[in-house]
């Protein structure tokens, strides 16, 4: 059955990472409601075992499903990669799933052909391999250099960035010899946009640095378009925490510039 073109947007994460592609679409979707879904009780999904992640995205489905959800946006890395497919099959025709993976090989494929790119993201996301098989499908001749930074997610979530810690870390990881001689870098985890800029400056803005919440934002734009689901009402957001953190509270607060209630749903009694 059809959605209403006035159903809201189900997103989810572990944490605040999927914050920055929630926040992505507000700007360029304003008229969607929002259902954003982190399940602060299991972060990081980045080590975390794949029918963990699968377990925990069904029941994260589940809530959005009961929540009237139009399409369901996995707004992380290693959940794309653990659960994709699954949900996919699991929601049938309820809703559209659409995963920060797939838009972002588009675009590298599109646009850096015959060029050596950088990968970072979590250790599950880089050991799956699945953006260098995306990629390599492509035929386009690029080279992809991947490397696990599993120290810069809990860091971000724990508040550390634009600091002196995480210049450090950030410097540390991007002298990999793995990371030498790329000509962009993908960061493969929708905590990095929050690192962004340090990462720039570290390469002095000569590298092109791909962050996928805006991509993801165009990618649901192009298929409202086309499926005719465009909402025009003012928006009403939801915003539900399988545990609560204070930190959560405050950087979705940031992030949407007003103050939120942040509704307690545990994924298990």
């Amino acid at each position: 059955m059809k959605k209403s073109a006035d159903a809201p947007i189900g997103i989810f994460d572990s944490g605040i990472g999927g914050l920055t592609v929630a926040h992505a679409i507000r700007n360029r979707l304003p008229h969607e409601s929002i259902v954003y879904f982190g399940d602060t009780a299991h972060l990081p999904y980045g080590d975390k075992s794949e029918a963990s992640i699968q377990a925990y995205s069904v029941k994260i489905a589940e809530v959005l499903l009961r929540k009237g959800c139009k399409v369901i946006v996995i707004a992380c890395n290693s959940a794309s990669s653990a659960a994709y497919e699954l949900l996919s099959e699991y929601v049938q025709k309820e809703a559209k799933v659409i995963n920060v993976i797939d838009p972002m090989v588009e675009l590298v494929t599109c646009q850096f052909q015959n060029k050596r790119v950088g990968l970072i993201g979590t250790k599950r996301t880089v050991q799956t391999g699945i953006y260098a098989k995306k990629i390599a499908l492509s035929l386009k001749g690029i080279t992809l250099q991947s490397l696990a930074t599993p120290l810069l997610a809990p860091m971000i979530e724990e508040g550390y960035f634009n600091n002196k810690i995480s210049h450090e870390i950030i410097e540390e990881y991007l002298l990999d010899p793995v990371l030498q001689g790329i000509e962009a870098l993908i960061l493969a985890c929708t905590h990095y946009p929050l690192i962004k800029n340090e990462i720039s400056v570290f390469y002095k803005g000569k590298l092109a640095i791909l962050d996928s919440s805006e991509v993801v934002a165009q990618a649901l734009q192009d298929y409202l378009k086309q499926e005719g689901l465009l909402s025009m009402l003012p928006p009403r957001d939801a915003f539900l925490v399988s545990d609560y953190t204070e930190s959560f509270e405050y950087s979705t607060r940031l992030f949407f510039e007003k103050k939120v209630h942040l509704e307690k749903y545990p994924l298990w009694g």
